[in-house]
């Protein structure tokens, strides 16, 4: 016998195969639906899944520009930092070169200053003016010492002022030349 299509003979037969035939169809139908409602679910899902790819990468890239910018606040905070640092370092060295001037202004008074004694003598200028190097150095050690010396203050004295003022003049036309 052929593999061709059974013809059904009877009456019973053919309501049977059409039974059979509508329910298969509707089988068929039904998975029909099924996959295209599951394709549907599929679809809605890669587009969320794409949308939230996408969100997540502008998040990325806002991130990166963030710490971008974050690095390069911290990189000038530091270059601050570090030259707030050198100009203490040389505030400190200043302070330290003015204090152990001082204190040899100081010696050098006691030495020069008898205990029976209650005026002053006057200080070789040259030691107001130790480690200047500069013209600018020098201007500002003078009105440092005008400060100090001049005689309308307390600690002040025309002998010293004097000595100062000779070796200011003389400095002057040593760095002008």
């Amino acid at each position: 016998m052929s593999m061709s299509m059974v013809v059904p003979e009877t009456q019973d037969e053919l309501i049977a195969f059409q039974r059979w035939f509508y329910k298969k169809t509707a089988e068929i139908e039904h998975g029909r639906r099924v996959l295209e409602d599951e394709k549907k679910k599929f679809e809605l899902q890669r587009a969320k899944l794409e949308r939230e790819r996408k969100d997540f990468d502008r998040q990325k890239e806002a991130d990166a520009r963030f710490r971008a910018q974050e690095e390069h606040v911290l990189v000038m905070k530091q270059k601050v930092l570090e030259d707030e640092l050198r100009k203490l370092a040389n505030e400190k060295s200043y302070l330290e070169r003015q204090r152990e001037f001082y204190d040899r202004v100081r010696q050098f008074n006691q030495k020069q200053e008898p205990s029976h004694q209650s005026h002053r003598t006057s200080i070789k200028g040259e030691l107001f003016f130790i480690g200047v190097k500069s013209e600018i150095a020098l201007k500002k050690r003078y009105k440092d010492l005008i400060k100090i010396y001049h005689p309308d203050n307390i600690c002040g004295d025309t002998e010293t002022l004097q000595e100062i003022n000779r070796e200011y003049d003389r400095l002057r036309t040593h760095f002008a030349v």
